[in-house]
């Protein structure tokens, strides 16, 4: 990053610092042209005035012959040559050669007018005059020479601070690039290597390349994906030890009820059989809890691809609601049930726990006497199912994190209502391994009412990425 700030500011400066010098040397000659001009002007118009004083004094010595027009004569000289001394300083070329030549016949004067010569001087300070005038306009031309010189010197400044500003435009692309890949893209791997994190994804390996610095933030990232990873793996591999842990003596017991209800071991009476279809009911609870819990630590291993097979979903339907059926009783729920006569291509084993955890949530929220709505039906190529219940609905607050594994809500937390808080979870998993998606929908049914949107037709392959957030809304 530094170097990249290097590469911008060096030439940068070393531009602006340019243009500093040639403005001051163009301000600095300008100021000399204005001051030598000002100067040159006022020394010419004091020649003037000098010389009418001199040749007036002159004629008045000339008439008069008085000794102290001399002394002033001599005065008024003395002035002259240090006026003169003083263009001769400033001028250069033909200006100079003239007040030489002026500076001659000034002594020329002064000699005759010193001697009392009788000779006319009018002549030679007509002369004189005319020697200031030609000084005067030579004066001027040095200083509109200079002006223009000064002017093509602008121009010619201006012409090369253009060109550096040409100059300069590619190095800055050339540096915003070598920035933006030595450190814009390793920021954006380092970005998207936390968001991974984020989402709960470690199986992309971090690599970032780049900087030092960025590079040792990035092995830092790569050791905490590895250390979450060791972390998902060791409470997957407990979730499975106790799942199958249970299997066995719950499939004994499931068993033995079994066995009870079909009369093995005699005849049961209606508060036996009653006693006995407890035990079944809530032996299924626990058997689709442990198969959830199963489910969604093979899926979050990958182990795991869909099964697609050919099927109908009346008949599914109708043993999943079976299953509840002891439970509905209990509760007094009714089933408002409308599925059309469909043959899906899917895996029939998460289709079925789809709707068991659908259902089974909905019975769980419903009050005594409410009703759930069971809805299936086909739109174009797509199978819109609809399961929605008469319960207090998901708060808006909640439904952010519903479909998150062991989240439990509010209203669950509120009321006696128990569970793992991964059967929405394990819903959103199988519907978006079958390319759909899950929403919450409001309004149609006075509670929770959860729709899947999922191709009729489902091809079998390894588990798609999930991203919770992006298939399951609310609408």
């Amino acid at each position: 990053m530094l170097f990249g700030l290097a590469l911008m500011a060096v030439p940068l400066l070393a531009a602006i610092l340019t243009a500093v010098l040639q403005i001051r040397d163009l301000s600095d000659t300008g100021q000399k042209i204005v001051i030598q001009g000002v100067t040159g002007a006022r020394a010419s118009q004091a020649l003037f005035g000098q010389i009418a004083s001199l040749e007036r004094t002159a004629r008045l010595h000339e008439v008069l012959k008085d000794p102290k027009l001399l002394d002033a004569y001599r005065t008024q000289d003395e002035r002259l040559s240090s006026t003169r001394e003083q263009l001769h300083t400033l001028a250069t070329g033909d200006a100079r050669v003239t007040l030489e030549e002026l500076g001659q016949l000034q002594e020329s004067i002064r000699a005759s007018v010193m001697s009392n010569s009788a000779a006319d001087p009018s002549a030679s300070f007509a002369q004189l005059s005319e020697l200031v005038e030609r000084v005067a306009q030579q004066s001027n031309a040095q200083v509109d020479a200079e002006v223009a010189a000064l002017r093509e010197r602008t121009l010619k400044a201006r012409q090369q601070l253009l060109w550096l500003a040409a100059l300069l435009l590619p190095l800055a692309i050339v540096a915003v690039f070598v920035l933006t890949v030595g450190v814009g893209r390793p920021l954006r791997q380092l970005d998207r290597a936390i968001s991974e994190l984020g989402q709960g994804s470690f199986t992309n390996p971090i690599e970032v390349a780049g900087p030092h610095d960025l590079e040792r933030l990035g092995g830092q990232l790569e050791w905490l994906r590895q250390r979450l990873l060791d972390l998902a793996h060791e409470r997957n591999r407990f979730l499975r030890h106790m799942s199958h842990e249970l299997k066995t003596p719950l499939a004994n017991i499931r068993e033995g009820t079994e066995l009870l209800m079909d009369g093995a071991v005699g005849e049961l009476d209606s508060n036996q059989r009653e006693v006995a279809a407890i035990l079944r009911e809530n032996g299924i609870k626990l058997q689709r809890m442990i198969e959830n819990l199963l489910s969604f630590s093979a899926w979050q291993t990958s182990s795991v691809g869909l099964e697609a097979t050919e099927f109908r979903l009346r008949p599914l339907v109708k043993q999943v609601l079976e299953n509840q059926q002891l439970t509905l009783l209990s509760q007094r729920v009714r089933l408002d049930v409308r599925v059309e006569d469909l043959t899906l291509i899917a895996d029939r084993g998460k289709i079925r726990l789809i709707l068991e955890n659908l259902v089974s949530n909905a019975v769980k929220y419903s009050p005594k006497g409410g009703t759930i709505h069971l809805q299936a039906r086909a739109a174009g190529p797509q199978l819109v199912l609809d399961v929605a219940d008469s319960g207090p609905g998901i708060p808006p607050e909640d439904r952010e994190h519903v479909f998150e594994a062991f989240y439990t809500g509010r209203a669950a937390r509120a009321t006696a209502v128990k569970g793992t808080g991964i059967g929405l979870s394990v819903v959103l998993e199988f519907v978006a391994a079958h390319g759909g998606s899950v929403q919450i929908i409001d309004g149609q049914f006075p509670g929770a009412h959860f729709r899947i949107t999922m191709p009729l037709r489902a091809g079998s392959g390894d588990r798609p990425r999930v991203e919770p957030k992006a298939h399951a809304h609310a609408a």
